[in-house]
């Protein structure tokens, strides 16, 4: 993808760092809305991931639509990345994180697994997480937030373990690999409740609203 802000220095190794964002869903629980189109301050929430991911440090993205790929795919034309389509989106977005990981290969050092609804993600969010994972006790090699004890997203995968995470079966549950590999697991605790707030329902716009005092807007296809 080309970072704009390249980590240069510092105590730790570069790392190269490649990202999956996932923005197959369906929206199912939105009235059938693609969640990674609703707009925040005018800007589509997927737009803002992927400038957020490049200013955060990550060199390369592979962006896997599904369900309203028409609407999506054009929104992410004019950025630097990979776009996979899941032509078996209903299979959940198990299949999609494989399609992602293969897509990116084993030239990564690091690989973020991102979902596109998050609308508070910034460079910020994302930077404090690469430097968890080059943080992180030895022995590990998963890296996600916990924010008051609620898991969050995005996970960070060493690039050496994911060729195992590919071998598990067709449908790779990453959820599923975390709590069989506890041992491989490091929780990032923060207060930064960025990572755990997205967007799947209605009540979660008005919760958005109230709490943020900004309105996320439905994508223009969608408005009557």
């Amino acid at each position: 993808m080309g970072c704009l802000l390249k980590q240069g220095g510092g105590l730790y190794e570069r790392l190269r760092v490649g990202a999956v964002l996932l923005a197959a869903g369906e929206g199912s629980r939105l009235g059938g809305v693609p969640k990674c189109l609703l707009r925040l301050q005018g800007v589509p929430l997927i737009n803002r991931q992927l400038i957020a991911l490049s200013g955060g440090g990550v060199d390369d993205v592979v962006v896997v639509t599904g369900y309203h790929h028409t609407e999506i795919e054009p929104a992410v034309e004019t950025f630097p990345v990979t776009v996979i389509r899941n032509p078996q989106p209903e299979q959940g977005q198990q299949s999609s994180v494989r399609l992602g990981l293969e897509a990116l290969g084993n030239k990564f050092d690091v690989i973020l697994i991102v979902l596109a609804d998050q609308p508070l993600l910034s460079s910020a969010e994302f930077t404090e997480l690469i430097a968890a994972f080059k943080k992180r006790p030895l022995g590990t090699s998963i890296v996600y937030p916990e924010v008051k004890g609620q898991r969050g997203n995005p996970v960070v995968f060493s690039g050496d373990v994911i060729p195992e995470l590919l071998a598990t079966n067709v449908s790779i549950g990453c959820r599923k690999f975390i709590d069989d590999n506890p041992m491989m697991v490091h929780r990032h605790i923060t207060e930064n409740d960025r990572f755990t707030l997205d967007i799947d329902t209605p009540e979660d716009l008005t919760a958005f609203e109230k709490r943020t005092g900004w309105k996320l807007t439905m994508p223009m296809e969608t408005q009557s």
